[in-house]
Order: structure tokens, then C-alpha cells, then sequence
């Protein structure tokens, strides 16, 4: 038996999945090893602990070794947009995390040296407040560069922990932002617009390329952005749209080349690397916001009450969770408070309405979709955590008139394990 190592860190957790392939050719998986993963505050600033990173992916390695003696390769996804900055072989600390709001006071700057609308044109990726651009140019201005060789994204740098080589991969690349939709490499007119260092973007390799070996594993690119991983994971009787339920809902649609038009601008739809095709997606509000309503309403109440009691509600109005009073608010309960007319009178209140929000989240996206490529769409595919949600299902499919086929498996790890798998192909 032939067996493949993938390491998916979330926002939340990170997992170490062994896979195989049986004898009928489908992947079976063996979760060997979970360790938490989350922001912390530093100095009054979000920061990703990745020294902590680096050591649970080293203990479920050798765990996964132990269990299973020979392992013929692995391969790390991660959320996509943060990244590490380098000064050789040492990290330029902190390792900010994407939900910090340090962009905010340079993102105009950002659009007066090159207009969205160009930035647009040329990346074809939507804007958010986060985006790996501003936090470069906020490095930039705060003089975090001066002594910065190179940078790498999570993965990239977890990829360099276990072998010493500093490899870019093309799927991760492209949620910087920076990542020219035509070319597929880093876009040199951007880079020189915003005066940033010019060295820091090199070559951008594809997925299924060998970086290196660690402990006797070949350590290879996946599609190192969760997302296109997940993707990779979904098997689909033709090509519908998808959401990868998260702590985001990335809802998209494979297609063969970038739509960067004035229409996809303004949806704010996004057009990021996948393997032979470019996601054309949008990010939306996901589990983040009902995930910190139970933090902060019901702690000890387990999802599958919570999501019973919600059923039950006669609650019914919505908010838009898109708005960024819903990205880090510090009370999450006050966000919803600030934008409903009626108030939820109990837990089970607040989460129906977050529920209900995320369902109608999904319906302008999808009909944002369908005008864009002018097509019609009879299932809607949802993987990942929030796929095991059947009341949000239930909502998905009343609300967007579509049918919902819910697939509650471990899809990132999946599509990580195929890249692996089909690597030689």
C-alpha cells in the first residue's frame, strides 16, 4: 500500500490526513493527528503563532510516521493571503494575520498609484480590506521591507521549515493580488507602481512540483490554497457551482480563463489559480460569525442543539454579514444588534438570523454568477465543515431555488491527497 500525507491547517485547527487508494480506486483517509490553530493578540495587533505552526506540523509527521512506516509524500494547504516576510533564513516577525485591520489607512494610497479598477483588470481579484497587497504596502510604508530578501505564504513557509527551499505556489500566489491573470506570474507593472521590492516576487510554480524530501517524504505543492484544494476534492457530475463552507463561504465556479470585466468588478467576484482552470469566485461571510455567537452566547451547547433550537425559531429577518462590522467585531451579539430593526429575543434567535443571512448571502452570489457567465445552474455543491449543517441546507435550497448536494467530507484534504496521489499523470 501506497500511502500520502496531507496537512490542511484552517483558521481554527490543522489536520493530518493519511490517505490511500483501495482497490476500487477510491481515497480512504485516516486523521492521525489535530492541534488548534487560531489569531492571537500581540501588542495590540492579530498575529499568527507559526513557530507553534511549525511544531504541530512536525509531531504529526512523526506520528503519521509511526503509524503508518512509509510515507511516499506530503503536502500543506493553507488559508490563502498571509505570509511570512524572510531575511535569509530568518523570519521577519510578527506573522500578521489577515483579520488585523493595519490595511485600512493605506488602501487608498494603494488605489491612488494604480486605480482598483486597473488592479482589477490586470489580477482579476476581488477586493477585501485584507488583501496581501495592502499588507505589503503597509510593510512597505512602516519600513518592515528594508531588511526583507524574500517572503513566503503559510504553506510556503511550513514547505521551507521542513526542507530549507523557498518555493512560491501558483494557487496561493494568486490571492496576493499580485499575481498577473494573463501571465500567471507575479505582475512586474503593480509591483513598480507601488515601489515595492521588485526581488521579494520570484518564480511561481504549479502544483504537483517536488520541493524537496523530509525524513525520507517527498515533500510536493498542492494546491496550497485550501480553497483550491477543496475544489480539487468535490467530485461533480458537470460543472456546477460549489461553496467550500468554512469559517468563509467561498462560492464559485470553475471556468477556463479570468473574467476581470467591469461587471465581475463590480460583484466583487474573484478569479484565483486552480489546476487547468480558473475559480471564479466570491468570498462571503461563513462559520466565523455563528462560530462566535456560540463563544459568546452558549459555549457549552453543542452545534447539533444550537442548530436544532435555530430550526425551531420564528425569527426571520437577516443582515447582510458581509458588512465588516461582522470581520473582527469584538462582540459579535452587537453586530447583529446594530443592523436589525426587530431584536432576537433569544440564542436560538440569533443564530436562525445568522442562518438565514448566509442563506441569502448565497442567493445574490449565485444570481451575481449566473448574469456574469450567462448560464443556468441546477445544483449547488457544498463542502466542508458547514456542509453537515442541514438546516442551513435546507435555507440554501428555499432561498436560492436551486438543489443543494451536500458532500460533509473532508474536501481540501481530499483534493490535497489527489494532487499527491496523480502527481506522476
Amino acid at each position: 500500500m501506497t500511502y500520502y500525507l496531507a496537512i490542511d491547517i484552517g483558521a481554527s485547527s490543522g489536520r493530518h490526513i493519511v490517505g490511500w487508494l483501495d482497490g476500487d480506486g477510491t481515497i480512504t483517509t485516516d486523521e492521525v493527528y489535530r492541534f488548534p490553530n487560531g489569531v492571537k493578540s500581540e501588542n495590540g495587533r492579530l498575529v499568527w503563532d507559526i513557530d507553534a505552526l511549525t511544531a504541530h506540523i512536525k509531531a504529526g509527521i512523526d506520528i503519521a510516521l509511526e503509524k503508518y512506516g512509509n510515507i511516499k509524500s506530503l503536502a500543506i494547504d493553507t488559508w490563502g493571503v498571509d505570509y511570512v516576510l524572510m531575511n535569509g533564513a530568518a523570519p521577519i516577525l510578527p506573522c500578521y494575520a489577515y483579520r488585523d485591520d493595519r490595511t485600512e489607512k493605506v488602501i487608498n494610497e494603494v488605489h491612488k498609484r494604480m486605480p482598483f479598477e486597473t488592479l482589477y483588470s490586470r489580477t482579476g481579484i476581488q477586493f477585501q480590506p485584507f488583501n496581501t497587497i495592502y499588507q505589503f504596502y503597509d510593510d512597505l510604508k512602516r519600513g518592515r521591507l528594508d531588511n526583507a530578501t524574500d517572503f513566503l505564504m503559510i504553506p510556503e513557509y511550513l514547505n521551507y521549515m521542513l526542507t530549507g527551499i523557498k518555493m512560491h505556489e501558483y494557487t496561493n500566489a494568486t490571492t496576493t493580488g499580485l499575481v498577473n491573470a494573463t501571465t500567471k506570474e507575479y505582475d512586474k507593472e503593480i509591483i513598480s507602481a507601488l515601489e515595492l521590492p521588485e526581488k521579494l516576487f520570484t518564480k511561481v510554480y504549479t502544483p504537483k512540483t517536488l520541493v524537496a524530501h523530509y525524513k525520507g517524504i517527498e515533500v510536493v505543492l498542492c494546491a496550497s490554497h485550501d480553497t483550491a484544494s477543496a475544489v480539487e476534492g468535490i467530485s461533480m457530475t458537470e460543472n456546477s457551482p460549489y461553496i467550500s463552507s468554512g469559517t468563509w463561504s467561498l462560492l464559485g465556479l470553475k471556468v477556463d480563463k479570468a473574467l476581470t470585466d467591469e461587471n465581475s468588478r463590480k460583484a466583487n467576484y474573484s478569479n484565483e489559480g486552480g489546476i487547468g482552470y480558473t475559480r471564479y469566485q466570491k468570498n462571503i461571510m461563513g462559520m466565523w460569525v455563528v462560530n462566535r455567537l456560540r463563544e459568546e452566547l452558549c459555549p457549552d451547547k453543542s452545534f447539533t442543539q444550537i442548530v436544532e433550537e435555530a430550526r425551531q425559531s420564528t425569527f426571520d429577518d437577516y443582515v447582510d454579514v458581509n458588512d465588516s462590522s461582522f470581520l473582527a467585531p469584538e462582540r459579535m451579539k452587537e453586530s447583529f444588534d446594530g443592523m436589525l430593526k426587530a431584536k432576537p429575543h433569544t440564542p436560538a434567535d440569533y443564530f436562525k438570523c445568522a442562518y438565514l443571512s448566509l442563506a441569502h448571502c448565497y442567493k445574490r452570489a449565485l444570481d451575481e454568477l449566473k448574469r456574469n457567465t450567462n448560464a443556468n445552474f441546477d445544483e449547488l455543491y457544498i463542502v466542508g465543515g458547514g456542509a453537515k449543517n442541514s438546516f442551513l441546507n435546507s435555507l440554501t435550497e428555499k432561498i436560492c431555488g436551486i438543489k443543494v448536494k451536500a458532500l460533509p467530507i473532508e474536501s481540501t484534504a481530499i483534493g490535497n491527497l489527489k494532487i499527491q496521489i496523480h502527481r506522476g499523470e
